[in-house]
């Protein structure tokens, strides 16, 4: 794996281009005012993603090979993530497959569940582009259904007191294996390892908790490893019987580098070290205004929403966060009551969940969590797809162009005053040097 640093263009240029879904945006900006524009590092993908995932396969970390490991077992279950995700599942799956013949399973006895989280079901032509046809014809793909109670299992509460809910499927299962990739997240410090699993196929009380959770801290544990909310996470999995995790880390452009496949924790881990080499990018110093690309979290501003946590790491306290993001989905697909309380101050939020005025907590942790970076910095957004109406709803000010959200920071802020660019801000870490 070779690693060459992230792009980093200094003050005496005075344009930049940002990912903007399938497209591109260039930007013009006065001379002198660019500190810096920060991407993912340039990393290597591995030559043979197959051949890769068969290594990692080969290899497990922390526990028995697979083949050995379900002796005995004979319902398989395989949690993927969504098409939020660029997971290759593609080429993963089939291989896990592959070993599971090997060892007598067939793959009738093998079933998918996709962990939706709170996201919205993915549609059948969506599973076709995930998942690709080979698979769909071998095993039953499932949306987690986690609106529909009757289909969620309780299994009481974990030591915290987070109440655990989840999909009745993994209960059936004797074997449990969760599909993701890893990148810095603001809730648990890392998206993989038993995230698959909570939020992945729990209800969404569980979700709410756990976001709750995370929000009860000062700070996003953007890219803190051990944390409260991962230790809640792994308990959740641990109740519900996750036995092991094919994590990966991509490229910035969803290539595979590195598998990473054995015990949940520490697959996960092994893996997150690796994530950190590729993600964390080195900041000299912070800036009155950052903009923040929300490539590859695009599809709805409740994924883009992760720019917001790298950016005020590197904006100046009473600066200004410049959000780009397309959304063609808009804010919210299956949480628009956002929109009713999202711009109010992060006190009266609080006092709403905790009054029960929020009933979907897991909308409430996110408003609460997008009022506090407020707090820090004001939010700018830019973006075809959510509304001035909507944008103002969320606590946002809204602007047609990348130029005018900087012209009017400027103007605001002093036209000395200096713009960081966060390219792919929703899997980047800034490592500040200040």
């Amino acid at each position: 794996m070779k690693i060459q640093p992230g792009e980093n263009h200094t003050r005496q240029e005075n344009s930049f281009t940002l990912p903007y879904g399938s497209s591109e945006i260039s930007v013009s900006l006065p001379r002198g005012r660019l500190a810096g524009v920060f991407s993912p590092h340039a990393t290597e993908p591995c030559e043979n993603p197959q051949g890769e995932v068969r290594r990692a396969l080969q290899n497990p970390i922390g526990m028995l090979p697979l083949e050995e490991a379900i002796q005995g077992c004979r319902r398989i279950l395989i949690i993927s993530d969504d098409i939020t995700r660029m997971t290759p599942l593609k080429i993963i799956i089939p291989e896990i497959l592959e070993y599971l013949n090997r060892a007598g399973i067939p793959d009738d006895q093998v079933s998918i569940l996709i962990g939706l989280g709170t996201h919205r079901s993915m549609s059948g032509d969506e599973i076709f582009h995930q998942f690709g046809q080979e698979i769909i014809e071998r095993v039953s793909i499932y949306n987690h259904p986690w609106q529909d109670r009757e289909q969620l299992a309780d299994l009481g509460k974990t030591v915290n007191g987070t109440p655990i809910s989840v999909c009745r499927m993994a209960l059936e299962a004797d074997f449990i294996v969760g599909i993701g990739s890893i990148v810095p997240h603001h809730i648990p410090g890392f998206s993989g390892g038993a995230k698959i699993v909570q939020p992945g196929i729990t209800g969404p009380e569980t979700t709410g908790a756990t976001h709750l959770l995370s929000v009860s801290a000062a700070r996003s544990w953007l890219g803190v490893l051990e944390n409260p909310v991962r230790a809640e996470m792994e308990e959740v999995a641990d109740r519900v019987g996750l036995s092991a995790v094919f994590n990966c880390v991509l490229d910035s452009k969803g290539r595979l580098i590195k598998s990473f496949y054995g015990e949940p924790r520490a697959a996960f881990r092994a893996g997150a070290t690796v994530s950190r080499l590729v993600y964390g990018v080195k900041v000299p110093q912070p800036s009155e205004i950052v903009v923040a690309g929300s490539y590859p979290c695009d599809i709805e501003f409740w994924q883009a929403h992760k720019t917001l946590y790298p950016a005020e790491m590197v904006v100046r306290k009473g600066g200004r966060i410049i959000v780009v993001t397309p959304c063609t989905e808009g804010v919210a697909v299956t949480h628009q009551e956002i929109l009713d309380y999202a711009a109010l101050p992060p006190d009266k939020i609080l006092s709403m969940i905790e009054s029960g005025a929020i009933k979907d907590t897991v909308s409430g942790a996110l408003a609460l969590a997008w009022a506090k970076v407020r707090e820090h910095a004001r939010i700018s957004l830019v973006s075809d797809g959510i509304t001035s109406h909507e944008a103002r709803a969320l606590g946002f000010t809204p602007f047609p162009s990348v130029e005018d959200a900087i012209g009017e920071a400027l103007g605001d802020l002093g036209y000395n005053a200096t713009v960081s660019v966060l390219t792919q801000a929703p899997d980047m870490l800034p490592e500040m040097e200040f």
